[in-house]
């Protein structure tokens, strides 16, 4: 008797791991005292039949209530959640900053770009993580967090490529069980696909957690099927897809935001008509209130990866220290050496960067100018 081959099935196991659980409290502790709101019952737009006449069918659908805190309140949130990471504090919810590739710097962003971004949102918040340290995990650890403190249910995870889109995806699938262990429940998600629209409907009127995922050419691209998004469908009931997204003010997620911020793609973002943005990248182009940083150094010294490439020293401000010093130079002469080194000193405005010259004996913990150098205190 011939032995048939038996497929079986294997069960990933996802442990928890404290530096993934810091990145998702570092987003959700940035919107402490919003009340959690189940999702706001609205009237779906049902269209119109092939005739002109209202479709005869009415649904709800189920939208993210609004972010009940001041502007005030939210960046007091920001700034708690920056400084127990050492982080530059934000002064305001747009002060953005933008890489000068010339100077190897970050520069205050543009005010055009600033202005832009308002009109897409008021919030926009980024995380960095290192390549490697389980960035889309931490991104769905947090909708799955978001809904449960807060009842918030509609997202949209924006790529910038179809391989990325269908890796998105494959995580979301991998990782269901495990998510459901951890919060009793289980994410309704799919892939925007202009030909399967029906996917929108269930979008809306599904009350549980909803993810899209979209690459960015299926909304930015001039082919005559991107464009389908915004065009009234007669298969749609002569509606607009981007009309029925909106409709939900979904929370958009942007895995690798620094492709995809040009001004025609942040145009395109604001006809979703955001609740939020939050931006995940190792690499930020943009800096848009910065709320939780793994860089390199950190992931090599919490053994998250088996190490890093340097080519060359230069001050990137990295958190993977407990204090900033480096050593400017060292001065030979007739008497004993002096290293001149530059330190950060807390002063009544602020952290700032000094440069000490050191002789034998003389300790960097000294007082400086009536101020204290304090290690592990960072801007």
């Amino acid at each position: 008797m011939q032995k048939q081959n038996q497929e079986t099935a294997v069960k990933l196991k996802f442990k928890h791991q404290s530096y993934q659980t810091s990145a998702v409290e570092a987003v959700v502790d940035c919107f402490a005292g919003q009340v959690n709101t189940s999702g706001i019952v609205y009237r779906i737009d049902p269209g119109m039949d092939r005739g002109g006449a209202s479709a005869p069918y009415e649904m709800q659908g189920f939208k993210n209530a609004d972010v009940q805190l001041t502007e005030s309140q939210l960046l007091e949130n920001i700034q708690a959640v920056q400084r127990r990471q050492n982080l530059p504090l934000s002064k305001s919810l747009d002060d953005f900053y933008a890489k000068d590739t010339r100077r190897d710097a970050y520069v205050p962003a543009k005010v055009s770009y600033k202005r832009q971004a308002k009109l897409i949102c008021p919030i926009h918040l980024d995380v960095e993580m290192e390549t490697g340290t389980g960035k889309t995990y931490c991104y769905i650890k947090t909708i799955f967090e978001m809904n449960k403190r807060f009842g918030w249910s509609k997202f949209i995870i924006v790529v910038p490529s179809i391989a990325i889109r269908e890796g998105v995806y494959k995580s979301m699938e991998i990782t269901t069980d495990h998510f459901a262990e951890s919060y009793s429940k289980k994410a309704r998600f799919f892939i925007y696909n202009s030909k399967q629209l029906h996917h929108l409907e269930s979008f809306s009127s599904y009350a549980g957690i909803n993810v899209m995922v979209i690459n960015i050419q299926a909304f930015n691209a001039t082919g005559k099927d991107n464009r389908r998004i915004y065009d009234e469908l007669d298969d749609f009931q002569s509606r607009r897809p981007i009309d029925v997204i909106s409709s939900n003010r979904p929370i958009v997620i942007l895995d690798e935001p620094q492709k995809m911020e040009g001004a025609k793609t942040l145009d395109a973002l604001s006809k979703f008509k955001p609740l939020m943005i939050l931006r995940y990248s190792a690499t930020h182009r943009t800096i848009h209130n910065k709320v939780h940083r793994l860089d390199a150094l950190d992931a090599y010294n919490q053994k998250l990866v088996k190490k890093i490439a340097v080519r060359g020293i230069a001050v990137k401000g990295l958190a993977g220290t407990n204090a900033y010093l480096y050593l400017e130079s060292i001065e030979i002469s007739k008497r004993a050496p002096v290293a001149r080194i530059e330190i950060e000193v807390r002063q009544g405005s602020g952290i700032k960067r000094i440069v000490k010259r050191l002789k034998k004996g003389d300790h960097h913990g000294n007082r400086h100018a009536g101020n204290h150098i304090r290690p592990g205190e960072r801007h």
